[in-house]
């Protein structure tokens, strides 16, 4: 040390600044992750911390009600929650909530409704998606009888939006109805336009033209039939399915609970396993109980008919059971709260 008027002075040191990746780790400790479980009785929201070990359980909420689909959306910083619930009184509503899921809006009055003069009645909601990040107040829905609407008001009104989808099972005159068109499970990643991925009814495909053309993907996997699929949040070439024998008997081949995972894009998939029951699991997984959040190492989870949720914190390579008695699961979401 050097002395200086009677004082110490020490070595000056250079303080490193953090790294991107430290960076989002940091931010992540701090963030609660929320999974979304709507069932036949009600949705139930589970709140961790980044870790994920751990799983506080609330609700049901909407007690009763089924609840087909859910959505969080932090667009614009705005943290806006939404629940399609179905009940014997209400019928089909979209309910609100603006913290993550604590409190909720009072049913009431349609907003997502076909026009008067159509003579079509809602029946369900079966979809919620956000449009895209520049446009935090687009929002759509899919819903039965088969049509999609869009909000540009963050859902407070709905319109249609179909014109010039053909419904190629219609007479020539009503080939391009407003409504009335049939979709299956499709999945997308952000930063590889034009490649969709499909698990059809019977099939698995992969397109990368936007859907012009399909190539069968079903490369060693039991069955190319199944409801779920779900891409990597990271990785346009990871995609996620939970294969079922068959349409005549919904349950996992060989009744051994196997999510199968592909990172070459399709060519190749492999089993998941660890953690699972690879003996006696008649399950079955639905196009919507499966799903991935969004942190650095994602978390894959799903959710089935009988009750139970399972999650992976390391991408699926293991798997925990996380609820077992639930009622049935119909949709699993993620979402975010706290820092980034």
């Amino acid at each position: 040390m050097k002395k200086t008027r009677g004082k110490a002075t020490a070595k000056k040191t250079t303080r490193r600044k953090p790294t991107a990746k430290k960076a989002r780790a940091s931010g992540a400790r701090k963030q609660e992750a929320i999974l979304l479980v709507g069932t036949m009785k009600g949705a139930f929201v589970l709140r961790s911390d980044a870790a994920r070990k751990n799983w506080r359980i609330e609700g049901p909420h909407f007690r009763g009600e089924a609840v087909y689909a859910l959505l969080h959306d932090t667009r614009a910083g705005r943290p806006r929650t939404f629940a399609a619930t179905n009940s014997m009184h209400w019928g089909p509503t979209l309910r609100t909530s603006d913290d993550s899921g604590r409190t909720w809006s009072e049913p009431g009055p349609q907003t997502v409704r076909f026009p008067a003069e159509s003579g079509r009645a809602l029946a369900q909601i079966w979809q919620i998606a956000p449009g895209r990040a520049k446009e935090p107040d687009v929002f759509y829905c899919g819903v039965e009888p088969a049509a999609l609407f869009e909000s540009r008001d963050g859902g407070k009104s709905w319109r249609a939006r179909n014109a010039g989808v053909r419904a190629q099972f219609m007479p020539e005159e009503h080939r391009y109805p407003e409504f009335g068109q049939c979709v299956h499970k499709v999945v997308h990643h952000p930063s590889r336009p034009g490649r969709l991925f499909l698990q059809n009814h019977w099939g698995l495909y992969r397109s990368d033209d936007w859907g012009d053309s399909w190539k069968d993907i079903a490369n060693g996997v039991p069955s190319d039939f199944g409801f779920a699929m779900q891409m990597h949040p990271h990785d346009p070439d990871t995609v996620y399915i939970v294969p079922i024998e068959a349409d005549i008997f919904r349950a996992t081949p060989e009744a051994k609970l196997r999510v199968y995972r592909t990172r070459n894009a399709g060519a190749s998939w492999e089993p998941l396993t660890k953690g699972l029951p690879q003996k006696g699991a008649y399950e079955n997984v639905l196009r919507d109980a499966l799903t991935a959040d969004s942190l650095d190492s994602a978390g894959i989870y799903f959710g089935t008919r009988s009750g139970k949720l399972y999650g992976s914190r390391d991408e699926g390579r293991t798997w925990t059971e996380i609820a077992n008695a639930l009622p049935p699961i119909v949709c699993v979401k993620t979402g975010t709260a706290g820092a980034a």
